[in-house]
């Protein structure tokens, strides 16, 4: 019961935040800004999301995710109606700012909860979870093309979206796991030094998840326009970009569970961030079009068992401060995804927009060398003292 009530909030997750993307044209229109300005206001969706991971994490540790999980889908579902009621830019953004902050409370607490799930179950599960977000994000799209073929306006649209929201979030909370019992303090002086020793291994997960979470960003953004301005493909041709990178990564994360579990997840990092980096190198080389489609299938399918496995190392590292420590990694990640496009569009003023996914390439062979970090301090080899 407990997983399928983590599915739910995953999929809650998924369909609130894509139903606000599905709207995004209706809501420039509605207050009548310009294309730049919207990209300022998606900056605050952003702020707000990052301060809503940080006070989530704490919170979840503090009175537990069975408390802070449907609260968080309550909160992210409500706040999704003021976008749809904003007339003035200032209240866009603020309203975005709220958004964000609900949508980064729920993706946390949610995750921390996810670890709980994983620890019960004695085997890898997280990926799939975060295969279930991507369908939240299909369901919005359908359901979001659906209202917009009744007629509904977009204030319709998401207060319908957040009314049902709150009542998923509120039906679902039985299924969520209890807190789970503080641990016992040690006496012997070794667990101090290994508190000491995981914020660094955390901090060192973070700065892999704002890595690859910059390259996920960097294909969400300029896939489509890589195929159409680089390669002159037609712009059916072209959504097809995202459509390939979105797939494998979907189904990735679907087969990821099982990999880690026969293989470790060490390896789904190493070969997957190594497959990545050979996916977006063909992207940035290749001058034929299915080549470069099937550059972005490799890339899709390579990052997406990665995510998953820094977010459940950094919530086994510690399970008194599982919540914390995931909004630290999938705080900096955050950071990560928003940085990539930006990243990404400076450098097009240096040189072409193929060769800038070279960035990328890189960041996913760093990951791949960097793998290792997932090897928890209590899988290393020990000293042993022999007696004189």
């Amino acid at each position: 019961m407990a997983r399928s009530a983590t599915f739910v909030y995953f999929v809650l997750n998924g369909t609130l935040l894509g139903m606000w993307v599905v709207q995004i044209p209706a809501v420039e229109e509605q207050v009548g800004i310009s294309h730049a300005t919207l990209g300022g206001f998606l900056v605050l969706l952003g702020v707000g999301a990052f301060a809503g991971m940080q006070l989530g994490g704490r919170l979840s540790d503090r009175l537990g995710t069975r408390t802070v999980v449907p609260l968080a889908g309550v909160l992210c579902s409500a706040t999704l109606v003021l976008p749809g009621l904003a007339r003035e830019p200032w209240a866009l953004g603020a309203a975005l700012l709220v958004f964000g902050f609900g949508n980064g409370t729920l993706d946390v607490s949610m995750n921390a909860h996810a670890v709980q799930v994983e620890k019960a179950y004695q085997r890898p599960v997280m990926s799939a979870f975060h295969a279930t977000f991507s369908v939240g994000g299909v369901l919005a799209a359908l359901a979001g093309a659906a209202a917009i073929d009744l007629g509904w306006g977009t204030a319709t649209t998401l207060t319908t979206t957040a009314c049902i929201g709150v009542i998923v979030a509120l039906a679902s909370t039985r299924g969520l796991l209890p807190a789970p019992a503080a641990p016992e303090a040690d006496t012997d002086g070794e667990p101090e030094a290994q508190k000491r020793a995981v914020p660094t291994r955390i901090w060192l997960l973070a700065v892999l998840a704002l890595l690859i979470m910059l390259c996920e960003g960097a294909a969400n953004d300029w896939s489509v326009l890589h195929l159409k301005t680089v390669l002159d493909a037609p712009e059916s041709t072209a959504a097809f970009a995202y459509g390939t990178f979105a797939a494998t990564m979907t189904i990735g994360r679907l087969l990821a569970d099982r990999v880690s579990a026969r293989f470790g997840p060490i390896a789904v990092l190493r070969y997957g961030s190594a497959l990545a980096a050979v996916g977006i190198t063909l992207v940035a080389l290749s001058p034929w079009i299915w080549a470069a489609l099937a550059g972005w299938a490799l890339f899709g399918l390579g990052l997406s068992g990665s995510i998953p496995q820094l977010f459940s190392a950094a919530g086994h590292a510690d399970p008194a401060a599982a919540g914390t420590n995931v909004s630290r990694v999938a705080g900096l990640g955050y950071v990560g995804m928003l940085a990539g496009p930006a990243v990404i569009g400076w450098m097009t003023h240096l040189m072409p927009l193929n060769h800038t996914f070279l960035l990328p390439a890189l960041f996913c062979a760093t990951a791949a060398a960097a793998a290792g970090i997932l090897r928890s301090p209590s899988d290393r080899p020990h000293k042993v003292e022999l007696a004189s």
